[in-house]
């Protein structure tokens, strides 16, 4: 792993695929054992947790379902502060134990303006599995029931995440060089 450069901005490796993979699948292996004997329906926010949404679900060995829906914060390297919503999400939650599967809790504002859409829904439980968690930036309140790495409120890029649109495709996630938020 080296520095890479991805639009104007350089971004030096953070954290291994190998690393990654190993806590993903123990995140996985611990989500089945909390589950067993439930048919979890796990919803993916798009764009960034697509990748972390499969490799996680390659490790759930119970019953379970997966759907994805599409909230939108980001603009380059900032949050708007603002939340869209492009994909709807159409499975019917009531009753259902409902696992949320996100790439990167920052401030925690896209989670805490979605969430009370799907607690209107009346699931038997409520959970969220995030890759990444940023406790510096968050400014909206949220449980984080299983996680994956705690990370410096800096620019984060791969794995999912992206920097105006490139980088998802990365297998490693990379901090922005410089970057001493």
């Amino acid at each position: 792993m080296s520095v890479i450069q991805v639009h104007d901005k350089q971004f030096e490796p953070y954290i291994d695929e190998a690393t990654l993979q190993q806590r993903i699948k123990e995140m996985g292996e611990a989500i089945s054992a909390d589950l067993k004997g439930e048919k979890p329906l796990f919803i993916a926010i798009l764009n960034g947790s697509f990748m972390f949404a499969a490799d996680i679900f390659k490790h759930i060995n119970i019953e379970a379902e997966i759907s994805f829906i599409k909230l939108v914060s980001y603009k380059g390297t900032k949050s708007t502060g603002n939340v869209l919503t492009s994909i709807g999400l159409d499975e019917d939650l009531f009753g259902r134990t409902v696992v949320i599967l996100e790439d990167i809790v920052d401030t925690g504002k896209t989670l805490s303006m979605f969430l009370p859409q799907l607690i209107h829904q009346n699931p038997k439980k409520l959970l969220i599995a995030s890759l990444l968690h940023k406790p510096e930036a968050q400014t909206h309140p949220l449980n984080i029931d299983y996680l994956g790495f705690s990370v410096p409120n800096k620019f984060l890029l791969g794995y999912g995440l992206d920097y105006d649109g490139l980088g998802r495709n990365l297998p490693f996630i990379y901090t922005l060089v410089g970057d001493d938020e």
